[in-house]
């Protein structure tokens, strides 16, 4: 080691140590958790430019990028430990082992202050043990490579101990996975201040943005709130006081992060849009996400099913089922104008379309976000042996390849199956809906798969859209096309087809009974030599819904199954309020392939 690490650390060298300390870190992935791994492999683009490095234009820099990059509370508490870090610093060229301990002991003041209420037995114990052995060394000792040798003893015996601080972890005979991250970080780091020697780069295509939603922060690991929901807030004078009095009374394990330009919030709510609501108010939003906590700690106790089942919220389906299933969802996001929502989850049904007739911006909608999809297969293919995602139509949306490509990049030990519903709405809903019964009677996943990809090219869904406007006001329609059906009193029935495709499938002439013509639309093209099973959804119109199913049962009477329930955006978007939608496919239930297997 050359003298100048050993009492004094520049720019470059501060980068070499924090990429040593950031590849110990990703080495340890398994033990350490990947919301840390992901959050401090934002710094590495920042370490790895060229030219020379001012220490605290690098550090300013590095502060900022983790906190564009911060995922879970551990990874928001350690972007602002290095934003505390960068205050103590300012424009300093060089630390020597003073203003580096004066700088890590701010780092830690931050991270305590970015909890409403902190914990020991945390990351947090963990960074403080840190802070605390450099002040007490630099006291003795002015080299390096000493002091961080003695801060690694401390950082270690502070995370052994965190079981002894924290219920929780003391039950699962584990300790913090971002203490030990942290822990990590330092070794990393030690290696090189004290041997010259950088830790090996792992394997990088472990920084997929895949994360566990769920962190050990609970007495039991279960916020009695339900959704794990992040933000990120950019504004030009964020009143983070005021903006911490906003979020905390409206869940709990709060964590805000940040400057006064830009501010990560991290926080369990019931009401994900409550927390996009108030960020609003102090500047612009993004990185919207909310994960449903609840399912997923349901899911690590049904160790008898062999597979969890997981769709898109394109996918309409009867609350009772969701819930009676334990079928995960990932919520597509609707744009109105410059205002964002997840699918199903920060906006309901009834309010979407409440803003679809009343909102001057026609919606946007896309699918989820890879990391979102990354997120949920990391969790399930961590607890299950396999899990099967079912997508809306590949044909009409990319969100099958969004899925699919998360599947390919996932690195949990579960298998992942990624299949393509060639339909929509509630089509697709009554694939998951079959799928997650086989799982909940612990049918075998390879002969669920054969099962659902028998009913795929069977299934079919049709909706009758009460009006054009919507289409067009979307384009995905001429305004002709609305002139046309207006003049002569035309109302379009679309259709999912065999490939995939949703096109239009035909017309009902005029608006009266249009609800049991449209019942015999669909009952013409009912199979006639076996039993089926149907499933009616409506847009904000239940009394229509309720008279056509029983329409629909006078001319059906061999109907199996059958279900109903509000339509999303999948459909809903383009027909707007009084859109009909009823899926039919052969009848087809666990039992029955239960019996198959057999």
């Amino acid at each position: 080691m050359t003298s100048g690490v050993e009492k004094h650390l520049d720019g470059d060298a501060f980068a070499v140590a924090l990429t040593s300390g950031i590849h110990k870190v990703i080495g340890e992935q398994e033990d350490t958790g990947t919301n840390l791994t992901l959050s401090l492999s934002a710094a590495l683009a920042v370490v790895s430019r060229s030219g020379d490095k001012h220490l605290g234009t690098m550090l300013a820099a590095i502060a900022d990028a983790l906190l564009d990059g911060a995922r879970g509370n551990s990874g928001a508490i350690v972007a602002q430990f290095f934003q505390g870090m960068s205050d103590s610093a300012g424009e300093i060229t060089r630390f020597t082992t003073y203003t580096f301990g004066k700088a890590v002991a701010v780092g830690s003041e931050y991270a305590h202050d970015a909890l409403s209420k902190p914990r020991e037995g945390t990351i947090l114990s963990v960074i403080a043990a840190f802070a605390d052995s450099f002040r007490q060394s630099t006291e003795r000792e002015a080299n390096f490579g000493a002091i961080m040798r003695q801060a690694v003893q401390r950082v270690f015996t502070a995370l052994e101990d965190t079981p002894n601080q924290l219920e929780v972890l003391r039950k699962a005979g584990v300790v913090d996975a971002g203490a030990k991250g942290f822990a990590e970080l330092v070794a990393g780091m030690s290696e090189y201040l004290d041997t010259g020697k950088v830790v090996p780069a792992p394997d990088l295509s472990l920084l997929h943005e895949i994360e566990p939603a769920v962190d050990f922060v609970e007495q039991d690991n279960v916020s009695r709130f339900r959704f794990c929901t992040e933000c990120l807030v950019t504004g030009e004078d964020i009143d983070r006081r005021k903006l911490r009095e906003s979020l905390a009374v409206l869940g709990d394990s709060l964590v805000l992060a940040g400057t006064k330009r830009k501010a990560k919030i991290h926080i369990h709510v019931d009401d994900p849009d409550a927390v996009f609501k108030v960020a609003r108010r102090f500047g612009q939003l993004g990185a919207e996400k909310a994960d449903d906590m609840h399912r997923q700690q349901h899911s690590t106790h049904e160790h008898r099913r062999d597979f969890a089942v997981i769709t898109d919220s394109a996918a309409d389906i009867a609350d009772a089922d969701m819930e009676r299933l334990d079928i995960h969802m990932v919520p597509c996001r609707i744009q109105f104008g410059d205002r964002g929502y997840l699918d199903k989850v920060s906006i309901t049904t009834d309010e979407f379309y409440h803003e679809l007739e009343s909102n001057p911006h026609h919606p946007t909608t896309s699918q989820p976000a890879p990391g979102d999809f990354r997120r949920q297969f990391q969790f399930l293919a961590s607890h299950f042996r396999n899990v099967l995602s079912i997508s809306l139509t590949g044909v009409v949306s990319g969100t099958y390849e969004a899925a699919r490509s998360a599947a390919e990049r996932t690195s949990a030990p579960g298998n992942i199956l990624v299949l393509d519903s060639l339909n929509a709405s509630m089509g697709q809903g009554q694939l998951v809906v079959l799928a997650a019964e086989c799982a909940d009677r612990n049918l075998s996943f390879e002969g669920t798969v054969a099962a659902i990809k028998r009913q795929v090219p069977l299934t079919r869904t049709y909706a009758l859209l009460n009006e054009l406007r919507y289409a067009v006001r979307g384009g995905r329609l001429p305004g002709w096309v609305r002139t046309v059906a207006s003049l002569l009193h035309l109302t379009p029935i679309i259709a999912t087809k065999p490939d995939g495709r949703v096109a239009l499938s035909g017309f009902l002439f005029g608006k009266r009974n249009r609800v049991s013509r449209f019942a015999s639309f669909v009952a013409k093209r009912a199979p006639r030599d076996q039993p089926v099973d149907i499933a009616i959804g409506h847009a904000v119109c239940e009394q229509d819904a309720e008279r056509l199913e029983r329409k629909i049962e006078d001319q059906l009477p061999a109907i199996k199954r059958k279900t109903r329930t509000a339509i999303g955006t999948a459909l809903g978007v383009h027909g707007g309020p009084g859109t009909l939608i009823v899926s039919m496919m052969p009848h087809l239930s666990a039992d029955d392939i239960a019996g198959d297997l057999d």
